[in-house]
Formats: C-alpha cells, structure tokens, sequence
C-alpha cells in the first residue's frame, strides 16, 4: 500500500546490492535523500506520528502548525468522520448518532477513512491527529495498516481547562455541549489513556504541555520535531 518510487543516492555500486540476500534490501534512507543518479526503485514506508490529547486539549491547531513547519500530511480523524458525516454515504448515519452520544465509532469506519487519506497523502510524514483512542483502536489499525507509530504526541491538559476551551470555540459542533463533553473526557480517560501507557512502555511517547498560549505550546513541540532525524524504511527491489 506504500509504493512509491524515488531515486536514492547511495554510494554502493548496483553489484554490491546485487549481492546481497535475500534480495529486498532494508535500508534507513533520511527524507533529504530524495534524489540520485542509479536509477533504483524503491518503496517507502511512511513516518507515521499519532497525536492524542483529551477534547480541547488544542492537538488540532498544533498540528496544523506543525504540518506547515516540517512538512507533515495532517489528517484529522474527526475531521474524516465528520467529512463522511455529510457525505449522506451509507455510514453517515451512524457515525453522526455515535459522535452525537460521544462514543467512539468502530474502529473498521475510522481506519478505511485513514488508510484512504494516508495513500492519497503526497507527503511520506504523516500525523494522525486524534486517534487511536482506545486500545482496540490502536490493535486495529496495527492489524490492518501493518505498522507501529514511529512518534507519538501526547497533549496534558487539565480537564477543566480543556472545557473551557471546547465551549468557548463555538463552532456550531454536535458534540461541543457540556453532557457530552463531560462524557468525551470521561471516555477519552478510561480509554485513550491505556494508548499512552502502551506506547509510552515502548518509548514512544513526547508528552507536551498544553496550557499557555498557542505560541508557548508549539514552542514545546517544535523542540521535539527540530530534534529528530527525519527516517523513512526504503526497501530497494
């Protein structure tokens, strides 16, 4: 599902890769090796990042920040759904009935959403905003997409503080009134808090603070994003 083809500057001759068994070839290739002069093809695998964070925690305005700084495809899980919402497609109906009760929409919707967005996306760095969020969630998208997150962003944020900010932005949203909110952050606790742990056992987990301005916050994150070494898995055939 990841083709895509680019040349790679590599300075080891085509005999010597020919050499090599069996005969797909892993190789760590930086995203600034986009170009070269051997004329192989390759596949890539995406540089996936999850961004999880309670309901107001604002992960949606930083990674709309961080998209626009280092080049990231920005698919919001929300943002898909409600998309499919208005559609009228046959899921519509229900996605809206589960978002209107502030419950998760099963995981086979939500990952078909994504998985369509990732192979149309025309960046092979990808941040995944709001989701997994719930254990079986993350299981699936595993299973079906066939990887692990290489990052994960997690956004702390007091409870009362992301209220605030979910009833003040009045976007006219289903969702965004206070019986369903209490519920979101009631879920979003019981259930995308295992996600953190499990990725956080494998040390995959930034936790940033989410309180200050929108300036202060994305300071915090951009450190984290300045500080990696951009990678993608090239497989050459």
């Amino acid at each position: 599902m990841w083709r895509r083809f680019a040349h790679l500057s590599l300075s080891i001759s085509r005999t010597k890769l020919q050499s090599f068994e069996p005969t797909v070839l892993k190789l760590i290739n930086t995203f600034s090796s986009d170009s070269g002069s051997d004329g192989v093809a390759s596949s890539r695998k995406p540089f996936i990042t999850f961004v999880l964070g309670g309901p107001g925690s604002g992960k949606g305005t930083q990674c709309e920040r961080i998209a626009s700084t280092f080049g990231f495809a920005h698919l919001s899980a929300g943002e898909l759904l409600r998309e499919e919402m208005s559609s009228h497609s046959e899921n519509g109906e229900l996605i809206r009935n589960v978002i209107k009760e502030g419950k998760i929409v099963p995981s086979a919707i939500t990952i078909s959403l994504i998985k369509k967005a990732i192979d149309s996306a025309t960046s092979d760095k990808i941040l995944i905003d709001g989701f997994p969020r719930s254990e079986e969630n993350r299981m699936a998208f595993e299973k079906i997409i066939g990887v692990e997150p290489d990052l994960v962003i997690f956004f702390e944020c007091p409870e009362e503080e992301m209220v605030k900010r979910i009833l003040g932005r009045n976007q006219g949203r289903i969702d965004d009134n206070m019986e369903t909110i209490r519920k979101r952050l009631k879920i979003f606790e019981d259930l995308n808090m295992p996600v953190v742990e499990h990725y956080s056992s494998k040390g995959k987990v930034h936790k940033i603070t989410a309180t200050g301005t929108v300036d202060e916050i994305f300071e915090r994150v951009r450190q984290v994003f300045a500080s990696l070494r951009w990678q993608v898995t090239v497989i050459i055939a």
